[in-house]
């Protein structure tokens, strides 16, 4: 299998540069093929602008989104922006690997994906119409890959527990799961969380580890998290509303989104 680890942590002595190494040494011995984007260690350019669109005329106003699918289609993206497409299509799992900062992702792992997730290649494709809405949600260009995320949390595993204080983690990577990865096709597995990393001794370090080198063992076999797909009829188009007998008309939350639940989900 062909990884692909996106790592976002501006020190590669800290406790999320022991975790990558402990993920990588795992998968080369379980005989996998592993590239790493250190996107502090690249100078990773996090934000948008007019350098990101070379062929943009001067005196053009800058609209992202159309500059992005003018761009793509002429093969006219930044080398930066290129290489790590071509990453993408290479592997056939992706890992996002960050400490969770106010509640998110790094500012800077945020900019990889605004940036690399170009207009024609993650998003914006497929027909839209009223039996379909792009293919994206399940479908699209990714569709087929697996992705899954390695987050660190200063917090207390209670604090992000589904009463904790901070919300659900899995509520808290909802954006990233389901908007991120999900939208342009991959199979999302289950988040690798370790909690409490701030008071984290050599002897608290041990057992993270090695739960960490299992989820790298099982990475072509953990089930996905059972998101709906877009286009499985679970959604009216095209207004993507959840159709009503799937669940309770007064439930809201993420929750809604994952096969399984409601009345009649």
């Amino acid at each position: 299998m062909k990884v692909l680890l996106i790592f976002a942590h501006p020190e590669s002595r800290s406790l999320n540069g022991a975790l990558r190494d402990v993920a990588i040494k795992e998968l080369e011995a379980q005989g996998h093929e592993v590239r790493v984007s250190d996107l502090y260690a690249d100078g990773w350019k996090s934000e948008v602008d007019r350098a990101d669109f070379p062929t943009l005329a001067p005196d053009a106003r800058l609209i992202p989104v159309a500059a992005s699918k003018k761009s793509f289609e002429a093969d006219a993206l930044t080398k930066d922006v290129k290489a790590e497409i071509e990453k993408l299509l290479w592997a056939d799992t992706l890992i996002l690997q960050f400490p969770l900062w106010w509640f998110s992702m790094p500012a800077i792992l945020k900019g990889w994906v605004d940036r690399v997730f170009a207009y024609g290649f993650a998003y914006g494709v497929g027909e839209h119409s009223d039996q379909r809405w792009g293919d994206r949600y399940g479908e699209g260009t990714l569709a087929g890959k697996r992705a899954m995320l390695i987050v660190t949390a200063g917090g207390w595993e209670e604090h992000y527990a589904t009463r904790g204080v901070n919300g659900a983690i899995d509520d808290l990577l909802f954006p990233i799961n389901h908007g991120i990865l999900y939208y342009p096709g991959y199979d999302v597995l289950p988040p690798f969380v370790a909690y409490s990393v701030d008071r984290l001794d050599e002897t608290g370090f041990a057992p993270i580890a090695a739960r960490l080198r299992e989820r790298m063992r099982t990475l072509a076999t953990t089930p996905p998290i059972p998101y709906r797909r877009q286009n499985g009829g679970d959604y009216l188009i095209p207004s993507m509303q959840l159709r009503p007998e799937l669940a309770d008309p007064g439930a809201t939350g993420f929750g809604l989104h994952l096969n399984g639940t409601g009345a009649s989900g």
